[in-house]
């Protein structure tokens, strides 16, 4: 469970601990480690990563970097905008590092009460079905971010159905996006999102192993 593995591997504590000790390289290795015990990221995004974190400037970057975003001070916005600058400024070997998944990817696995996965196509096409203005930019940015944030936070179709955090949300949004939303265009069946509940479940507060939304499987 990835959160676990955070709170384990990578609490405040033990992660400022291991910078005043230069240990780089081991905090990107933890971080990587954790992110490829889940299916979220598509291969190529994590080859684009572990090529970033590959050397000690890059794993310098990427650990220091990523400590400011999920531990370091100041609002939202700031923390988001500085850790978008740092994505950009990793070696690139070959796939671009820069993209939505990558960005979000760690946030969400250590702190999914704050933070949200993006994967841009169904989060557009979900956001389309809603009827909701999504303000997407294909490179990231706070303003996309902070725009999908207030989608999953204003779902008030999910709101009786007490979403524990943003995993909760996020898979429920998935589904939509894949599965496309009736006409009424606010819920689908309670059975149905009992389904993808449980699944969702198991990212990060079961004991199975990491499920990405897109493998749900719903009664058609």
């Amino acid at each position: 469970m990835a959160q676990e593995g955070w709170d384990e591997q990578l609490h405040r504590t033990e992660y400022r601990s291991l910078l005043r000790r230069k240990q780089y390289g081991g905090i990107a290795a933890r971080a990587v480690r954790l992110e490829s015990g889940t299916n979220l990221l598509f291969s190529f995004d994590k080859m684009a990563i572990r090529d970033a974190v590959r050397s000690p400037e890059g794993a310098r970057q990427f650990a220091e970097g990523l400590y400011d975003f999920i531990y370091g001070p100041g609002g939202l916005a700031k923390k988001c905008e500085r850790w978008g600058a740092v994505v950009s400024g990793l070696p690139r070997k070959q796939t671009r590092v820069l993209t939505w998944p990558v960005v979000t990817v760690f946030g969400f696995s250590a702190l999914p009460g704050e933070h949200i996965f993006l994967k841009p196509n169904v989060t557009r096409k979900t956001a389309l079905e809603y009827g909701y203005e999504f303000e997407y930019r294909s490179r990231p940015e706070w303003i996309t971010y902070a725009n999908y944030l207030d989608f999953a936070r204003v779902r008030r179709d999910l709101r009786d159905l007490r979403p524990r955090d943003m995993i909760d949300i996020q898979s429920f949004l998935w589904i939509q996006g894949i599965r496309g939303i009736t006409s009424r265009g606010a819920s689908i069946s309670r059975n149905r999102f009992s389904l993808v509940e449980s699944n969702a479940k198991e990212l990060h507060h079961g004991n199975q192993r990491q499920v990405c939304p897109s493998e749900l499987q719903l009664p058609r």
